[in-house]
């Protein structure tokens, strides 16, 4: 088996083979549920367990099958039928744990999540304001071509056009997949529209991409929040309320901080700040435990460090740099919201990655 599935890969499926046998046997008697554990959050990570699980059983059958055949090739009755068996039974093997590796993957890249996205005008005045507002369409127009729905959360718009933060969120199939990678320091070389004398200025905007966590993810006690209600208001005055439906939410064990004001109606907007709040504690939790892992991973592509620049948009040469892979891209194609290239060659580079982490 060692020919197709590094050891300690078949180690981590055994121990989730194991798992999954401990869990069914939970679903079937709740007197032996532990601690925090309820059927629903059973049920949901055996489903997460199940196919990998699955392949790998049949996987392990292909082999032992192959294991078989090569001991029957001296037979002179089915030695000739084992051997013509072999190939198509190896392929098999190897086309499994192709699946089983893109399972466990995607499994730690937690991909079929939604994603709530912050944008924040960094270094620049005016200019990184525009460009937090031009990432927002990029990322607009990318929702857009893979039929993603876009719901505005938060918004702090600059008073020359773009935002000083913005704040929405994207629903749809792999989401997170490849927002993952988005998080870092955003920087942008370019003349801007205030410049007399035609000189490129450089700005930046920071990016935070975090997974939009589930109910058996996170539990929040409503006794930790503080819950304030203000007059939402747009750029200018504009969109003023006559009533109090902004609600901010503050999670007072951590000093987490979230706000809504995009819907008029208070409970809408308590309801999505509630979504961000659980967020962000996901976050905090998952950061908890990658705690203790290697430099490697700070160094990963879509580690999410939101402190390192990950990208530089050249408007002088028509050229995006994508530091983490050192591959340049077209911009004019990237802010139009084409940025399959792009997120092909960092899941590329990810894949890799994640694989010698095994």
């Amino acid at each position: 088996m060692t020919e197709y599935l590094r050891p300690r890969i078949a180690a981590k499926l055994d121990g989730m083979s194991a798992r999954l046998a401990e869990l069914i046997a939970k679903a079937s008697n709740p007197e032996m549920l532990r601690g925090d554990e309820t059927f629903a959050s059973i049920q949901k990570e055996m489903g997460l367990l199940q196919r990998t699980v699955d392949r790998y059983e049949e996987f392990r059958r292909i082999v032992q099958q192959i294991k078989d055949n090569r001991d029957l090739l001296d037979d002179p009755e089915l030695g000739e039928m084992a051997r013509e068996e072999i190939p198509e039974l190896e392929t098999n093997a190897r086309s499994l744990v192709s699946q089983i590796i893109d399972g466990l993957l995607s499994e730690a890249s937690q991909g079929d999540r939604n994603a709530i996205v912050e944008i924040r005008a960094g270094t620049g005045g005016d200019e990184a304001a525009l460009f937090a507002g031009d990432l927002m369409q990029m990322y607009v127009h990318f929702a857009e071509k893979r039929g993603w729905k876009v719901e505005l959360l938060d918004e702090s718009p600059s008073e020359k056009g773009g935002f000083k933060e913005v704040v929405f969120v994207l629903s749809g199939l792999d989401v997170f997949k490849f927002m993952r990678f988005e998080s870092g320091g955003h920087r942008v070389q370019r003349v801007p529209a205030t410049e007399s004398q035609g000189r490129v200025h450089t700005s930046a905007a920071t990016v935070a991409v975090l997974a939009e966590a589930e109910d058996v993810d996170i539990q929040i006690q409503e006794s930790d929040l503080r819950i304030d209600t203000y007059r939402a208001s747009g750029a200018g005055g504009q969109h003023v309320n006559k009533t109090d439906s902004a609600v901010r939410i503050t999670h007072e064990p951590t000093g987490t901080v979230v706000q809504c004001q995009s819907e008029r109606s208070q409970h809408k907007n308590k309801s999505r700040a509630m979504k961000a709040l659980k967020a962000k504690l996901y976050d905090l939790e998952r950061e908890k435990v990658e705690g203790d892992r290697s430099q490697l991973r700070k160094d990963m592509v879509g580690s999410g460090d939101r402190s390192a620049r990950i990208r530089t948009y050249n408007f002088p040469q028509n050229r995006l740099t994508d530091h983490r892979i050192g591959q340049n891209f077209s911009l004019e194609q990237v802010v139009e919201g084409k940025l399959d290239p792009v997120f092909k060659a960092l899941l590329t580079a990810d894949r890799e990655q994640r694989i010698e982490e095994l």
